[in-house]
């Protein structure tokens, strides 16, 4: 019996070990018309598919998810956690992005409660050594009032927050300066997309700088 046990330990095969565990949390408030939900959908399905971040996604065993958030007490989780072990992961994860339907329209902006609903989602991949959570989005807090509670309670957590702040073309650069003095945990950062046509490149170069070169 003790021989018998002593094989099966031999021959198990090894844990595999997550290295980043990764919240996306996607804008889908008022201010995001039926095309810009079609341009982030497609620009993360883009983002995911370029071979440099595939590539670093399963060296990584990264374990990812997708939220959406809106208004108060809108927020949901559109693709739950699923590892990215092979580029066959990589790629169903992306098709399911493009595809994935918008579940919310036409509300406020409570960017707190989506946070805070992003940092929810942890706890079903303890075994993650790096915890991150993406939020996107075009407008400052118009509901809710929680975002510097839900800053407050990533940084008790543990959880790095980065952000894409989708800004109008211009120069100013209103919502990249909200979501760093509100948003983001020390040692994140922000990434300013010119518009959302611009949005899949800026995911892809943020992604990269956060799986192939981590930030903290």
């Amino acid at each position: 019996m003790l021989r018998v046990l002593g094989l099966a330990c031999l021959t198990a095969w090894p844990a595999v070990a997550c290295e980043t565990a990764l919240v996306l949390a996607i804008d889908v408030s008022g201010s995001i018309d039926g095309g810009d939900y079609i341009l982030q959908t497609e620009g993360l399905a883009a983002a995911l598919t370029d071979p440099e971040l595939a590539e670093a996604l399963v060296r990584g065993q990264v374990a990812l998810a997708v939220v959406q958030w809106s208004g108060a007490a809108q927020q949901t989780l559109v693709l739950p956690w699923q590892r990215m072990l092979t580029d066959r992961d990589v790629t169903r994860f992306a098709d399911s992005a493009a595809a994935m339907p918008r579940a919310f329209k036409g509300s406020d902006t409570a960017v707190g409660e989506g946070l805070r609903f992003a940092l929810s989602q942890f706890s079903a991949v303890p075994d993650c050594q790096r915890l991150v959570v993406d939020i996107s989005g075009d407008g400052q807090e118009n509901a809710g009032y929680t975002d510097a509670r839900a800053k407050s309670e990533a940084i008790a957590a543990g959880v790095m927050v980065n952000a894409i702040a989708i800004e109008d073309p211009g120069q100013a650069f209103p919502i990249t300066s909200y979501y760093r003095a509100w948003v983001i945990t020390p040692g994140g950062f922000v990434m300013s997309a010119r518009g959302l046509q611009d949005y899949a490149r800026t995911l892809r170069l943020k992604l990269l700088r956060e799986l192939v070169k981590p930030v903290g």
